[in-house]
């Protein structure tokens, strides 16, 4: 059993190898073979285990080959840690099914993830992939007010 600081520690590792440095073989490390994987492509969509979750990172460094990911903040309780982060990055690449627009995108995003002897068993992923498809110019927010203003 791995204790709650180990699983930090592993996490920060997650964030500095799969995203900054590209390496995949981190997320055969820390991958339980059965995970399941929430989010990262989109609400409803889940993934299963690191093979998944490698082409999803593999598709993302293509669209974005120079991501620079900063973990603004990072705390574990338990089996779970959570992970307030950041990326900017240029769209290089169609990876993500879009033709490259070379514009330079920021997003936000939070991850939890649960460890079980130090793998990730769950993640579950919220980031702003709306922001990120206003600013390719590939979505267009509706004009007008959404909320009426309050009296």
């Amino acid at each position: 059993m791995t204790t709650t600081a180990e699983n930090v520690s592993s996490l920060q590792r997650w964030y500095r190898e799969v995203w900054r440095e590209a390496n995949n073989n981190i997320i055969y490390e820390l991958i339980a073979p059965n995970a399941v994987l929430k989010g990262q492509r989109g609400s409803g969509i889940v993934m299963r285990g690191p093979e998944e979750f490698a082409k999803f990172a593999e598709q993302i460094r293509s669209a974005f080959p120079d991501t620079d990911l900063v973990v603004e903040d990072m705390f574990g309780v338990g089996d779970k840690v959570a992970v307030r982060w950041s990326a900017t990055m240029i769209h290089k690449g169609e990876g993500i099914g879009i033709a490259p627009t070379n514009k330079r995108v920021t997003i936000t995003g939070m991850t939890i993830a649960r460890f079980v002897d130090g793998k990730i068993v769950e993640a579950w992923d919220n980031w702003d992939q709306l922001a990120m498809l206003e600013q390719l110019g590939a979505y267009a927010a509706p004009q007008g007010e959404i909320l009426e203003k309050s009296a």
